[in-house]
């Protein structure tokens, strides 16, 4: 994918979300984290490309999130069908997010973890990577649970929890979950194209 069909796409679905959010608030704070993902990306672009699976996986992550801040994570249209089709208690467009934070971020752990030589032992790459995800996800738990303190009702449809009340626990398990399938799906696919990078940047320098 080029950076042109990936910005389009990106502010294309930026600006779609940002048009009549059901919650202006729950928007803003839904989608804060793909605009500063891409503002990151901007700025080491040059220094550090990312490999085009995360790349392409960041923006579909981004998605993800701008369609949750558009509607709230509880009213997703397409999943109250599949609700009523299953017959679901509640919304899951949420645990979708939540298996994302895990999915995503392994890969993007994965690269930097490897770029960087952190690990030297390999069987434990797979270990601290899960790990990662994990402490992302209770980290945003943690600040779901500081804005709910500081905004009061306002940030209900942020936290999105639906009257489950293993909301949390769920949220961190999908996390997990998508992380370890991040992994067994991913990781050839990832080793190949970080190869490809390296041995493009050494022949650029």
């Amino acid at each position: 994918m080029n950076k042109i069909l990936w910005l389009s796409l990106f502010f294309g679905a930026l600006l779609w979300s940002g048009f009549e959010p059901k919650d202006q608030f729950t928007w803003f704070l839904e989608v804060i984290p793909a605009i500063v993902a891409l503002a990151i990306m901007a700025i080491s672009q040059s220094r550090f490309p990312l490999t085009p699976l995360l790349y392409q996986l960041i923006l579909v992550h981004s998605i993800i999130l701008m369609i949750g801040g558009h509607y709230t994570y509880a009213e997703v249209p397409a999943f109250d069908t599949l609700a009523e089709l299953f017959n679901w208690h509640r919304n899951h467009y949420d645990k979708l997010g939540h298996l994302a934070q895990g999915f995503v971020p392994a890969i993007a752990a994965r690269e930097l973890l490897i770029r960087h030589h952190v690990i030297e032992k390999p069987r434990w790459l797979a270990v601290i990577i899960v790990l990662i995800c994990l402490g992302i996800s209770a980290l945003y738990e943690l600040i779901e649970w500081w804005v709910a303190e500081l905004t009061g009702e306002s940030a209900e449809a942020f936290l999105g929890t639906q009257g489950y009340v293993w909301d949390t626990q769920s949220d961190m398990a999908m996390a997990m979950i998508g992380a370890i399938l991040a992994l067994l799906l991913l990781s050839r696919t990832h080793q190949a194209q970080l190869q490809a990078l390296d041995i493009s940047a050494r022949q650029t320098h």
